[in-house]
């Protein structure tokens, strides 16, 4: 949907929707505003972030399909990557090589023999275009059963939440003074 510009982000903690093709992705979109390590015993806070492709292919000046390979070469959930090659040392590497097929024969070895699915997925992913994107009015109730009994968020963070898409989209449909010049 995102890359027909039918959304506008996508929304997901995950940087695959970008390796997907995505032109943007909101990250640590959330009500709590923080995350527990628990490797670390600690929590910290989450700061939304946006992540423009272009930019982000601009400022390591490497294509789309190298940016694939980077991850394939950590790893994805489609394939296993190479152990000691992390953000990093990938880019390196790709910016060196340009590209899987070029990488040196010890190196090509010890990447995963399904890297060419995994590449043609995050090129050419299975999508549908039978899909209706119709905006209505808050369901409210159903938030509350969602956000609360099912997923635990607290009542009063919700309702906070709520009470600003409230007034967000009531003051999408008031009226300005340039509609009537």
């Amino acid at each position: 949907m995102a890359r027909v510009n039918d959304v506008w982000a996508c929304n997901s903690r995950d940087y695959d929707s970008i390796l997907f093709g995505a032109p943007r992705l909101v990250r640590y979109l959330t009500i709590s505003g923080r995350e527990f390590l628990p490797t670390k015993g600690v929590s910290r806070p989450l700061i939304p972030e946006l992540i423009m492709l272009d930019e982000v292919l601009s400022h390591l000046e490497i294509t789309r399909e190298q940016l694939i390979d980077i991850a394939i070469l950590m790893g994805t959930d489609f394939n296993k990557g190479v152990k000691g090659i992390g953000p990093k040392k990938g880019l390196d590497i790709i910016k060196k090589y340009e590209s899987m097929e070029n990488l040196p024969r010890s190196l090509k070895q010890k990447v995963s023999t399904n890297h060419d699915e995994a590449r043609r997925i995050f090129l050419d992913p299975p999508i549908t275009h039978d899909y209706n994107i119709q905006y209505s009015g808050l369901q409210e109730s159903e938030l509350y059963d969602f956000l609360c009994n099912e997923r635990g968020f607290s009542r009063q963070s919700v309702e906070t939440v709520v009470h600003r898409m409230k007034r967000f989209y009531s003051s999408l449909s008031q009226s300005n003074l340039a509609k009537w010049i």
